[in-house]
């Protein structure tokens, strides 16, 4: 009898364990996919003390809503402000600066928990190389309707949208894509999904799976990734209706024919840079990869100016001469 009772009580403490896990992680994939209307933003994992880590665990993250008080001007002095309809409910804020039909034009997608202005200094430069830019917020960022992010899994949908817009809309000799992180998933998503080609991407920071990229964040808090990431992601994708363990960018880039850089930072440990290199190995398409020695998951012209700036010249000259 005492050997039963002892059964029983093991049994109902590992589901009473199990249960919390499943709140937990609940919890947590609700706060890192919707934005909060107020509050202080949790800070990274690398600056949070072993207390304040432990806090965040039990409690959660606080992700406000990423939004500027900025105006297009800084973007450039006649930049405008443009309105993209996803769908009827959906709609995106991004500011366009015009050099000219006869010039390229770069649309700019961020990454997580950022919006548009986040790219203001990348944005700029491409200026300096003579391309218009269309730098756009996604969903639930910035000037853009909703309050959710499903890290670059519907914002492929954004992608798309702003990609037709600037088609059917904006005349310009080329089009191509930039994403950072987030970004880059979505544009590498949607070019998967959607039938949008534009003459080239250029794609910094890339995750590999979706798993991998919450384990790294597990591991960023001295933490088990182990059930927890997977935990995650199960609830993650149940939120938002679609199954996150399936989207990976790595699967996308398979079917990638454009042109493609990737940029990546060697000490990158939310995006690391063996996963970098899994997505570009997969690319079949013509393509660059280019890393920034001792960089994370950070701005690279910021860190590396001459060697970014380099980079994207001498890949803008070869495609955009390439398909003249």
């Amino acid at each position: 009898m005492k050997h039963k009772k002892c059964i029983i009580l093991f049994t109902f403490l590992v589901l009473s364990g199990f249960l919390g896990l499943n709140i937990l992680a609940y919890n947590h994939a609700r706060a890192m996919t919707t934005y909060a209307a107020a509050g202080t933003r949790t800070s990274q994992p690398e600056k949070l003390s072993r207390w304040q880590r432990i806090r965040v665990l039990l409690t959660g993250v606080t992700v406000t809503r990423p939004e500027s008080e900025t105006k297009p001007y800084r973007l450039a002095e006649n930049a405008g402000v443009v309105t993209i309809a996803v769908d009827e409910t959906i709609t995106l804020e991004a500011w366009y600066e015009n050099l000219g039909a006869h010039t390229p034009l770069v649309i700019m997608f961020h990454g997580y928990a950022e919006d548009k202005t986040a790219l203001l200094e990348e944005a700029r430069a491409f200026l300096s190389m003579h391309t218009s830019v269309l730098l756009v917020d996604f969903r639930g960022s910035g000037g853009s309707s909703e309050s959710y992010t499903t890290v670059g899994y519907r914002e492929a949908d954004d992608v798309k949208a702003a990609y037709r817009y600037a088609q059917r809309h904006l005349d310009h000799s080329h089009h191509l894509l930039f994403g950072q992180s987030k970004g880059a998933v979505a544009i590498l998503r949607a070019m998967h999904h959607h039938d949008i080609k534009p003459d080239a991407v250029i794609l910094e920071a890339v995750f590999d799976t979706m798993l991998n990229t919450v384990r790294n964040r597990f591991r960023a808090m001295k933490t088990p990734s182990f059930p927890n990431a997977e935990l995650l992601v199960f609830w993650g994708g149940q939120q938002r209706g679609f199954n996150a363990f399936r989207h990976n960018p790595v699967t996308y880039a398979a079917t990638l024919t454009t042109p493609a850089l990737f940029m990546h930072g060697a000490e990158d440990p939310r995006a690391t840079l063996h996963e970098g290199q899994r997505v570009f190995d997969a690319v079949p398409s013509p393509k660059q990869f280019v890393t920034f020695p001792k960089s994370r998951h950070e701005s690279f012209v910021a860190s590396h100016p001459e060697r970014w700036h380099q980079a994207i010249q001498n890949f803008l000259q070869e495609q955009l001469h390439a398909s003249s």
